[in-house]
């Protein structure tokens, strides 16, 4: 896979472990481990830490195993989650340093083009992010406007009517087909 702002194309990483069952011999159940999450959150950490800290010290190798839910979205539940998401912040972080030691060194060309590079990243992950937010809101908004004539009781055999053919009405399709009508 090719890089966005690089030439190379290596595929080094990490690969999970195969099994995905709970080893034998963790002795952490799913509530020590959330605990835990919240007690490293609340010292400041980010989930990528928290994760590290808690494969190498406590043995847990996937949270999402033992626990269920992911480690942002555990501290989703509990109000804890970063306010924006890890990569985004490390790239702003990344160019506020960028900026910083191009106040001191204005000559510095290729800083300048690494800035550039580093904050059209930032632009298209935003962007991402704002689309998704988006999308989140549209179907939230959407659930919330079903009429419940779509949705018979239970029991009964009635089919729902059918629903209307504008472009709003394939989006408000394909969001109700996910729902399983009772038979």
């Amino acid at each position: 896979m090719g890089r966005m702002h690089n030439p190379g194309k290596g595929i080094s990483r990490s690969s999970i472990p195969y099994r995905r069952s709970v080893p034998t011999w963790l002795k952490l159940s799913g509530d020590d481990v959330t605990e835990q999450i919240c007690k490293l959150a609340k010292k400041g950490l980010r989930p990528s830490q928290i994760g590290v800290i808690l494969r190498d010290s406590h043995g847990v190798a996937q949270i999402r195993r033992v626990t269920g839910n992911k480690i942002v979205r555990i501290l989703k539940a509990k109000g804890m989650a970063p306010e924006i998401p890890e990569d985004l912040y490390h790239l702003i972080k990344k160019a506020v340093n960028i900026r910083k030691h191009l106040e001191r060194m204005r000559k510095d060309r290729d800083g300048k083009y690494r800035l550039i590079l580093v904050e059209s990243r930032i632009h298209r992950l935003a962007r991402y992010y704002k689309v998704m937010l988006y999308y989140y809101r549209r179907t939230t908004l959407l659930c919330a406007m079903i009429p419940p004539v779509l949705f018979p009781p239970p029991g009964s055999t009635s089919l729902p009517p059918p629903l209307p053919s504008s472009r709003k009405g394939i989006i408000f399709r394909q969001l109700v087909s996910c729902y399983v009508l009772p038979k």
